[in-house]
């Protein structure tokens, strides 16, 4: 993964490990999801997908 400078300025570099997200279209919301256990962690409310989380299919 690549680091750009300045380091400790409180931004991620790169993309979010263990973690993928999945659109309900029920709820229309994005769900963000653990991908060890398998279990649901959070829901946005806004409608728009988690920045940095991976998408599944």
């Amino acid at each position: 993964m690549a680091t750009n400078p300045p380091k400790g300025d409180g931004h991620r570099n790169g993309m979010v490990k263990e973690r993928s997200q999945t659109y309900n279209p029920k709820t229309q919301i994005w769900t963000k999801r653990d991908t060890n256990t398998g279990k649901f962690m959070d829901g946005k409310k806004d409608g728009t997908p988690f920045k940095g989380v991976r998408k599944e299919k």
